[in-house]
């Protein structure tokens, strides 16, 4: 998804998100963002690093979901060679990599009880340790979580440590989904096809037929802006 897409919006709701991610980006606590799929946390999170102290530094975006259970903890935290079968050379993980900036962990309900484990002594104590090491590593990183999930349900399932949550919720950003968003449907829609219309080398937009325009406000947009844009 382009930069600056979910961006647009008029709605009350979608304003207050970005103006509260605006005032949460110069703090450097965690920050957890909650929303449905397609609504811009990953968005959410770019702005909470470019406007805060860290803004030079890098910023390192991982989705907990996307790698299988028995590789997220070597991802996150690296290993040393011959730490498990596979590992012919010692690597750096995510957080390393994020030293002294933004690591962006989206999907953050699907970590595994040990990979949390791991992930509450790096936010508690600001350091790590190697898969096959015993030696802690310093790392300087603000943690931004993100999940569509409902996360104290989890801990109370004993799914989710309840102690991981409660030092992610220093800051809590919740992006409302694209149906609730009060006029912006009309202006995303007009926006994306404006951008078409210039991608297809058209004169001028002509907008949208009256019966589509309706269809479009009618649509309870599962995906949001990104099955919106699509």
């Amino acid at each position: 998804m382009e930069r600056g897409t979910q961006f647009i919006g008029q709605s009350g709701a979608f304003l207050d998100a970005v103006e509260r991610a605006s005032r949460a980006a110069p703090m450097a606590r965690p920050v957890l963002v909650i929303g449905e799929r397609g609504t811009g946390k990953e968005l959410i999170a770019e702005r909470l690093h470019r406007l805060s102290t860290r803004w030079d530094g890098p910023l390192v975006i991982m989705n907990c979901a996307a790698l299988p259970e028995t590789l997220i903890e070597a991802e996150l935290f690296g290993h040393e060679a011959g730490a498990f079968t596979g590992a012919t050379k010692a690597r750096a993980g995510r957080f390393e990599e994020a030293d002294g900036g933004t690591l962006f962990l989206d999907e953050l309900g699907t970590l595994s009880m040990a990979a949390q484990e791991r992930l509450l002594r790096a936010v508690e104590y600001g350091e790590i340790t190697r898969i096959g090491s015993s030696r802690p590593i310093r790392v300087d990183v603000r943690i931004v979580g993100a999940t569509n999930e409902d996360l104290p349900a989890k801990a109370a399932r004993n799914e989710f440590r309840s102690d991981l949550l409660d030092r992610l919720c220093f800051e809590v950003i919740t992006l409302p989904p694209l149906r609730v968003r009060e006029g912006d449907v009309e202006v995303l829609a007009q926006y994306f096809g404006r951008r078409m219309a210039t991608e297809l080398g058209w004169e001028e937009w002509p907008g949208f037929a009256p019966h589509i325009a309706r269809q479009l406000e009618e649509y309870a947009w599962p995906g949001n802006v990104r099955e919106l844009r699509n």
